[in-house]
């Protein structure tokens, strides 16, 4: 498991199927899936998502990076994808968020 995750944080699903990872752990793609609902309580995709979207919140608290140079770095395949896996987490949308935290004074 904890090799599994370590594959994930380090992006690979960014690129790659949750059979090629299991390939990869030489494990069945269905064995791995249930492995994480036990241990983790969340599928492989749930975990990159997460992790994914923690970066992308990272990244747009310590930096000002452009929202497609955020999205890209967290691993989203598109600015698309990445504005709505974000609002759907957060309540808001990138923008909103980095406004926040970059307001004006």
């Amino acid at each position: 498991m904890h090799r599994a995750v370590r594959l994930i944080r380090a992006g690979a699903l960014d690129n790659a199927s949750v059979e090629a990872l299991a390939e990869r752990l030489g494990i069945g793609a269905r064995h791995l899936d249930r492995l994480f609902g036990r241990h983790i309580g969340a599928s492989p995709l749930q975990v990159a998502r997460t992790t994914r979207i923690q970066k992308a919140k990272r990244l747009l608290d310590e930096t000002k990076l452009p929202m497609a140079d955020v999205a890209a770095r967290a691993g989203f395949a598109s600015l698309r994808r990445f504005n709505a896996v974000f609002a759907e987490v957060y309540g808001r949308t990138p923008t909103q968020i980095r406004r926040i935290r970059f307001k004006p004074v």
